[in-house]
């Protein structure tokens, strides 16, 4: 059963190629009939078989036995565009070690500086890329390549690709990435060029639809966790001690929500999802104020997208590079409101506050972001001498798949009514709402 109309992959052509993967008797090749359903839940799975619908499932990941470009001839580019993230440099390397060991492939170029560095007057952008290049970048944050926010024309892009024979493209990066990604491969197939486009998801956020986790999520999570254990021990220290942190999450708050969880230690988690109040008898100051008083000390982390809506209509009329709106800086906001609240009130208070933001996306990958970011570059370079494209590498219930651009829309977030909010509100023991 292939995948879904929906979530059909794209291919250059029939695969007439054997893979040079030499692997007997282990069975370790993938058919493109091997799926994944979207909701692999039984009963919703036999609700739909019994109402006579096709239930919708992803392309599992994996080696092909037939492959559709001879590696020998192969020419394939590698780009990371947007923010840094932990893991960047893993990627790079494990792609390259994938294409050169287990394919056998001679040419792959870095293009430095992000997509930008594909524009007209950069054509002296393309570094080769060997095994020895990259043999200890894991080991270090950022991205050899460098890195930038927009792009060129999609067409001046497809230009520089072409002129350089390239016929594979590896995009690492966010949302705004994958939108570029996608615009250069329907510019291939307008133009008739067999050029195999795959994304590989980079976001600290987590908020990539249809992908359950992306690389430099879970490093970003234990740091995460450094910067909440502290505000803890500065809050607990003192008198009314309050330790305040905020934390990466433009619209979606996975960070906050799962370092807290994972320390134990915070009594107020605030993300975009769940809209909050600060004044009332039901607001955040009067929870605080309460607990202050049972307990003396307090942590409160925040995600960088939440409460916005003090910033009135200023959000939105601003964006960055990658079309993202420029935020309003909450965690100062609410650093400065929480200090005059308690003036106000004449209560002796002490209040730390730490953004460790930058501290986290420098950072190399921990062990588990090594191991994850190796699988999906793996399975990347799989997809790509398979002849696929216009797609990115998921990841849905445990297993690596095939996810087409076009089913990438909006941002993947927390859902208030489900377990993941729930287990936070059990762990700080907060109210469900903050609200007047």
């Amino acid at each position: 059963m292939p995948a879904t109309k929906g979530l059909s992959i794209e291919t250059l052509g029939l695969c007439l190629w054997d893979s040079p993967i030499n692997l007997p008797d282990t069975g370790i090749f993938t058919s493109d009939d091997d799926v994944m359903a979207v909701k692999p839940n039984l009963k919703t799975l036999l609700d739909q078989i019994r109402e006579g619908q096709e239930p919708e499932a992803f392309e599992v990941a994996g080696p092909r036995e037939k492959i559709y470009f001879e590696p020998e001839k192969v020419k394939a580019a590698i780009v990371t565009c947007g923010g840094l993230c932990p893991g960047l440099n893993s990627v790079i390397r494990a792609v390259v070690m994938q294409l050169w060991h287990r394919y056998g492939c001679r040419y792959i170029e870095g293009i430095r500086g992000g997509y930008l560095g594909l524009s007209h007057d950069k054509v002296n952008n393309f570094n080769g890329l060997t095994p020895d290049d990259v043999e200890q970048i894991h080991t270090q944050g950022g991205t050899i390549l460098g890195t930038s926010r927009g792009s060129p024309p999609t067409e001046e892009m497809a230009d520089s690709l072409i002129a350089k024979g390239i016929n594979m493209l590896f995009a690492i990066g966010g949302d705004g990435t994958m939108r570029g990604a996608a615009a250069l491969t329907r510019e291939f197939t307008k133009r008739g060029a067999k050029i195999a486009v795959i994304g590989i998801p980079k976001t600290i956020d987590n908020d990539i639809p249809w992908v359950r986790r992306t690389f430099g999520f879970e490093t970003a999570v234990s740091i995460a966790v450094e910067a909440v254990k502290a505000a803890h021990v500065e809050a607990e220290c003192v008198f009314n001690g309050i330790g305040l942190v905020k934390l990466m999450g433009r619209e979606s708050g996975y960070i906050a929500a799962n370092a807290t969880l994972a320390s134990g230690d915070v009594n107020f988690c605030l993300v975009p999802e769940v809209d909050f109040d600060l004044e009332g008898p039901r607001g955040l100051f009067a929870s605080l104020e309460k607990r202050l008083t049972a307990r003396e000390h307090a942590v409160i982390v925040i995600a960088e997208g939440a409460g916005q809506k003090f910033f009135g209509d200023a959000i939105g009329r601003e964006t960055d590079a990658s079309g993202n709106p420029k935020l309003g800086d909450v965690g100062a906001y609410l650093r400065d409101q929480i200090r005059e609240y308690f003036k106000s009130r004449q209560i002796a208070m002490t209040l730390k506050y730490i953004d460790p933001s930058y501290i986290i996306r420098t950072h190399c990958g921990n062990a588990g972001d090594q191991l994850f970011c190796a699988r999906l570059a793996q399975n990347a370079v799989h997809a790509a001498m398979a002849g696929k494209t216009g797609m990115l590498i998921g990841y849905w219930h445990g297993r690596m798949t095939h996810v087409p651009f076009h089913a990438i829309s909006g941002r993947q977030k927390i859902n208030p009514a489900g377990e993941l909010w729930f287990n936070v509100l059990e762990s700080t023991g907060q109210p469900a709402q903050f609200k007047k």
